[in-house]
């Protein structure tokens, strides 16, 4: 098939490297990143705007930043929406507002076109790996019909339901996640400031019920040090924004995804912005006057 892909950052680059094995031709426009060489070695095509990638793709996949990212690129000047034509298909693989999502596809199914909402869970590694999971939300012939496409990239793929409800899956992940890492940080310094090493704490709650994947990948990173992204915290406090946001909307209280999102602002304020999402533990330890390890 002819792609598009729009966004070839820490996780697309990957993601549209892996539909360029599998024989697929891919239409690429520079969005932040720059365009990357060994995919325009492999025969991607650069294009100009967003629009000439969806006058030449059958399907257009996006893996933006944010909202207003996909907003623009959609349907600003010279955007997707301009190039498309009839039974085109839209997927946007970025995390976004359920909401906003659901009022994209109206806009682009009045253009005859399909839309699927499929964000990602997984990381840098699971995009290189071609192992990340995928929440979609589509009809159900139109995920049929992407679906190879998704095999190429993830290996836990799921239809959740209707246009949005893929996004409503990923800000639920993130919640869980959030707070997950919330729980190994407190852990790990409490561990650490009582005096056991950090590390056989780790070890032996790998072996019960704590066991998560969580703590083995990020209260590894949290003792040896290594907060480089990975998942910025930038990112994941965007993406929690969006879940208090949508409980105030749904008259909710989400009152520890609100405390986790208080412990990224606290990075963000000390030029963490950038920090893996496990550098969360920075801000508990700075609450602790003491550092889980010495790295």
């Amino acid at each position: 098939m002819k792609i598009g892909f729009i966004g070839v950052g820490i996780m697309g680059r990957p993601m549209a490297g892996h539909l360029q094995a599998a024989g697929h031709e891919l239409l690429l426009v520079r969005h932040r990143s720059p365009l990357p060489p060994e995919l325009l070695a492999g025969g991607a095509r650069a294009c100009a705007s967003p629009r000439e990638v969806a006058e030449g793709a059958e399907v257009v996949i996006l893996m933006l930043p944010d909202t207003p990212d996909v907003e623009r690129i959609l349907f600003g000047e010279d955007g997707v929406a301009q190039g498309l034509s009839a039974g085109r298909c839209v997927v946007d693989m970025s995390s976004i507002d359920p909401i906003a999502t659901r009022r994209f596809a109206g806009k682009i199914e009045a253009l005859g076109c399909d839309y699927v909402d499929a964000p990602v869970s997984g990381g840098e590694v699971g995009a290189k790996n071609a192992a990340l999971t995928i929440m979609c939300g589509a009809k159900a012939d139109v995920f049929e019909r992407v679906r190879p496409l998704f095999e190429r990239m993830g290996k836990n793929i799921t239809l959740v339901g209707g246009v949005g409800d893929g996004q409503v899956a990923k800000v639920a992940n993130q919640i869980i996640v959030a707070l997950n890492i919330e729980a190994v940080a407190e852990a790990l310094t409490f561990a650490s400031k009582a005096g056991a090493d950090p590390a056989r704490v780790r070890e032996a709650l790998m072996g019960g019920f704590a066991a998560s994947r969580v703590l083995e990948v990020h209260g590894e990173r949290m003792i040896r040090r290594t907060f480089d992204p990975g998942f910025r915290i930038e990112l994941h406090q965007k993406d929690l924004g969006l879940a208090l946001g949508s409980a105030r909307a749904l008259g909710m209280a989400l009152p520890h995804t609100a405390s986790a999102q208080q412990l990224f602002g606290a990075c963000v304020a000390r030029g963490g912005g950038g920090w893996d999402h496990s550098a969360m533990v920075r801000a508990i330890e700075m609450l602790a006057d003491h550092p889980v390890s010495d790295g």
